[in-house]
C-alpha cells in the first residue's frame, strides 16, 4: 500500500510550535507521507521553531512584508498555497489553530476540493472581534474542515452544538504539551542565554508576554502601567518582557517601561530558551493562547490580560485567572498572587487541563483511522486534574 499523502500547512512561531511534533510522529508512520508546507507569515519567528525541531520544509514561501495588512497576507498566501496544491495535490491539508494561514490554507484546499484537517479546532470566545481576527479565521476554517481536532471536551462541544457530525470530531489533547514534552527531554536551561542572569536572581520574577491587536492602545497602556505599580509595590519582584516584533508593541512598551528598574525589555526568546524562562517565572501575565495551555504544565499561575478568552478549561481547573485588561484588575490579580500563598498553591497545583503530550500520536490515529487504514477510532484525550502536562 503506497502512502498517503498529506500536507502540513504554517506560517507563523505558534504554528510551528503545535505542528512540529505532529510532523515528527507523521514521519514514522508508514502509511502517512507528510509534506511541510511554510507561507513565511512570521518568517523570523517562524524559522526559530523549525530550527529547534530541526525541521526542513519541503516547500517555503515568503509572503511576509514589512506593514503587511490582512489583506494583503491573505491575498498572497492563498495565492501560493493554491500553487502548491494543483501542482502537488495532496490527499488532505492539515492545518492548526486560527491564523490567516489557517484559514487560507484551508480554503486553497477547499477551492481544489481537498479534504481538511483543522488542529485545535473548536475554540470559541463568542466574539468576532475578540480576539481580532483569530475568532472568525477558527470559524471559518471550522466550517471548512473534514476532520475537527478538538484539544479538549469543551471544544467538542462547541463543535457539536454548532451542528458538526461527531463522527468528525477527534478529542486530542493540545499538541502544545507534546511540544513542551520534547523540550523539556532536552534539559534546556537558560544558562549560556540572554537570560543566565536570571539564574543567580534571588527574587521573584514576573514573565510578561503581551502583543494581540485588540490590546494595543488604550487597553496596553493600562497593562503596563499595572506591571510599573507592581513593581513599586514589591521591591523583590522582576520583570521580564520579550517583546513582540510588531512596532507598536516595542514602541509602546518602551515608552511606558523603558525607564523603569527591575524591568527587562528584551528580544523575543527562541523557543527552547523561552521554556525554561516560563519554568523559572513566578508568575506570568500574558495575552497569549499557547502561554494559557503550556504555563500551567509548568506549575506556574498565569493572569491573562484580555477581555475574553477561548479557553476555558484553565479557568474552571484553577490554574488560570482572566483579569481583562483595566490596571486594576490586572494589579489585584498579580497582588493576591504574590502575597496570598493559598491561594499561589492553589493556581500552581492543578496540571494543565489542555493534554499529556500523547496528542500527535492521537491526531495521527485519527488521521489513519478516517483514511481507512485502521478499525479502530482513537481513545478521547480526558483531563485528570494534577496528572497532565
Amino acid at each position: 500500500m503506497s502512502a498517503r499523502s498529506v500536507a502540513i500547512v504554517l506560517g507563523t512561531r505558534p504554528e510551528a510550535i503545535k505542528l512540529a511534533p505532529v510532523y515528527v510522529e507523521m514521519q514514522k508512520r508508514e502509511h502517512l507521507d507528510p509534506m511541510l508546507i511554510t507561507t513565511g507569515q512570521h518568517r523570523e519567528m517562524l524559522d526559530q521553531v523549525l530550527d529547534v525541531f530541526g525541521l526542513t520544509p519541503d516547500l517555503s514561501y515568503d509572503i511576509m512584508q514589512h506593514g503587511q495588512t490582512l489583506a494583503g497576507v491573505t491575498a498572497r498566501a492563498i495565492t501560493v498555497l493554491d500553487e502548491a496544491f494543483e501542482e502537488h495535490a495532496p490527499e488532505i491539508v492539515l492545518v492548526q489553530g486560527d491564523t490567516a494561514t489557517t484559514f487560507v490554507g484551508a480554503l486553497a484546499a477547499y477551492y481544489r476540493q481537498i479534504d481538511v484537517g483543522h488542529v485545535e479546532a473548536g475554540l470559541r470566545s463568542g466574539d468576532k472581534y475578540s480576539p481580532f481576527p483569530e475568532e472568525v479565521f477558527r470559524q471559518l476554517t471550522g466550517e471548512i474542515a473534514d476532520l475537527h481536532f478538538a484539544a479538549t471536551e469543551k471544544s467538542r462541544k462547541n463543535l457539536l452544538d454548532e451542528g458538526v457530525d461527531p463522527a468528525i470530531v477527534f478529542v486530542t489533547g493540545n499538541t502544545v504539551i507534546d511540544a513542551l514534552h520534547t523540550t523539556l527531554d532536552k534539559h534546556p536551561s537558560l544558562a549560556g542565554t540572554a537570560f543566565e542572569w536570571l539564574e543567580e536572581t534571588s527574587g521573584r520574577v514576573m514573565l510578561v508576554t503581551a502583543h494581540r491587536r485588540e490590546n494595543l492602545g488604550v487597553p496596553f497602556t493600562r497593562i503596563c502601567t499595572a506591571i510599573a505599580d507592581l513593581v513599586k509595590r514589591f521591591e523583590d519582584l522582576t520583570v521580564v518582557f520579550p517583546m513582540h516584533l510588531n512596532p507598536k508593541v516595542r514602541g509602546a512598551a518602551t515608552e511606558l517601561l523603558g525607564e523603569l528598574d527591575r524591568v527587562h525589555l528584551c528580544e523575543p526568546a527562541d523557543y527552547v530558551t523561552f521554556v525554561p524562562l516560563m519554568a523559572r517565572a513566578d508568575l506570568i501575565i500574558t495575552d497569549s493562547g499557547g502561554i494559557q495551555e503550556e504555563a500551567p504544565a509548568l506549575n506556574v499561575p498565569v493572569l491573562v490580560v484580555r477581555d475574553t478568552t477561548e479557553r476555558p478549561e484553565g479557568i474552571d481547573a484553577g490554574v488560570v485567572e482572566l483579569v481583562g485588561t483595566e490596571t486594576a484588575d490586572i494589579y489585584k490579580g498579580a497582588e493576591e498572587l504574590l502575597t496570598n500563598v493559598s491561594t499561589y498553591a492553589r493556581m500552581s497545583g492543578g496540571g494543565s487541563p489542555y493534554g499529556d503530550g500523547r496528542a500527535s500520536e492521537r491526531i495521527c490515529d485519527a488521521l489513519e483511522y478516517a483514511m481507512g487504514l485502521r478499525d479502530e477510532r482513537p481513545e478521547d484525550f480526558v483531563y485528570q486534574p494534577g496528572k497532565q502536562g
